[in-house]
């Protein structure tokens, strides 16, 4: 996301400390106005997210304001740096003025709504049906649903459609058919392929296709199915297929190289089909990201942000927000909204229509159906897991560590207290 949407650079937040977490649990109850009980009519609601971006800030000030419009209250709207989301909601927490309505990334979820901070949207009737069952569990904690996400996303393979027709190169399905396509595609200044591989969450994110895609497990990360994963990735850069910066290229980068013709595949998300349908030069088409044996479905990690409610003492400030939450969850608006992101909507029926509408989001459509949620299995502790991954990769594509080794390290990193 990292991207419009589902960006795992813009979900690298502070973690939530033991201490701070008693913190959160003792001051319970918080409202947006900081002085306790709400009096009055509701004539406003705040709400805070990370769309800082000038255009995208803009499309989602439209959405609310038509929201808070239909809940009868007026939005006042605040945007902060991605890194900077999860440190002030700490804060605000801890002095009790939340707002109304709270954005976080999906894998943020969990360890907010842990702290007691958040209110179960079940409260106040919020519709939750004719979603996936992954993208619903992105909003749950403990058996209950605290975020809904009007869109979500997910990666996949993109590749330049005039290069591969001039190398004589087909779409690769499989790991090796990708090593020998990459290899194919490999020219002087140009490269097979590109990961972003870079010390981040990001890298994580992408690294988890090849992960899940051959049985490979979070809770574990020092297997054979792990490493052979991580092996593949060495291979690509041993082999020079693969650029030996993509250990420090962000998922904007990898979109850059691709673009400007400097890597002819790439693992990327949909959110970048807006920047490549400019270039009208450019011929690229999406694939889903090959798996190990022919005849599998990829498995990749879902993307998105949810809309919660924090918890307030004025009931009133709730039922509002909760009205605001419900309506950006509309069939109508998360498709809006979708098309305005490139992403996914979050309704299954809504997805399969704008899947029809639009050919290029129909991989990432079938893709978001079987997608996993990265906090599906760890919950609060996906965080380590996510560090000790990209650990891993760094240390096994710079020949520090074999990839058991390197993995071996990740799974000290993930279990560490």
């Amino acid at each position: 996301m990292i991207s419009p949407a589902g960006r795992p650079a813009r979900r690298i937040a502070a973690r939530l400390t033991g201490a701070m977490a008693l913190l959160l649990a003792a001051t319970g109850c918080v409202d947006g106005s900081g002085s306790g009980a709400v009096t009055g009519k509701v004539t406003s609601l705040t709400v805070l997210d990370y769309y800082t971006q000038r255009s995208e800030h803009a499309q989602w000030d439209k959405v609310l304001d038509a929201c808070g419009k239909t809940a009868g209250v007026r939005i006042e709207h605040t945007s902060v740096p991605p890194a900077s989301l999860i440190p002030r909601v700490l804060r605000q927490a801890s002095a009790r003025t939340l707002p109304d309505l709270l954005m976080l990334d999906n894998a943020d979820l969990q360890r907010i709504a842990q702290t007691g901070a958040l209110t179960p949207l079940s409260r106040y009737g919020i519709d939750t049906g004719g979603f996936a069952e992954g993208i619903l569990s992105a909003g749950t904690y403990e058996g209950e649903v605290y975020g809904l996400a009007p869109y979500v996303s997910t990666v996949a393979l993109f590749y330049n459609k005039d290069m591969l027709a001039e190398a004589g190169v087909a779409v690769p399905r499989t790991w090796d058919e990708l090593k020998e396509a990459a290899a194919g595609l490999t020219r002087h200044g140009r490269y097979g392929m590109a990961v972003d591989a870079n010390a981040t969450f990001e890298s994580s994110w992408q690294f988890l296709p090849f992960l899940w895609s051959n049985g490979g497990n979070e809770k574990r990360l020092d297997t054979p199915q792990a490493a052979q994963a991580l092996q593949l990735w060495v291979d690509l850069v041993r082999n020079g297929s693969m650029s030996k910066s993509v250990l420090n290229w962000t998922q904007a980068d990898v979109h850059d190289q691709f673009a400007a013709g400097r890597t002819a595949m790439m693992i990327n998300g949909p959110w970048r089909i807006a920047a490549l349908d400019k270039d009208k030069d450019l011929h690229w088409g999406v694939a889903p990201i090959p798996v190990p044996r022919l005849g599998q479905s990829p498995v990749t990690p879902l993307g998105g942000e949810v809309w919660t409610l924090p918890r307030s003492r004025s009931e009133d400030r709730q039922r509002k927000a909760a009205d605001v939450l419900a309506c950006l969850n509309t069939p109508s608006n998360t498709l809006t909204l979708a098309k305005q992101h490139f992403t996914v909507p979050s309704r299954t029926a809504v997805a399969a229509r704008y899947a029809e509408q639009d050919p290029s989001m129909a991989v990432f459509v079938k893709s978001v159906r079987g997608a996993r949620v990265r906090t599906g299995e760890l919950g609060v502790r996906w965080p380590k897991a996510a560090t000790g991954i990209y650990t891993a990769i760094q240390s096994a594509l710079t020949g520090e560590r074999t990839p058991e080794e390197a993995l071996e390290h990740a799974q000290q990193i993930a279990a560490a207290d």
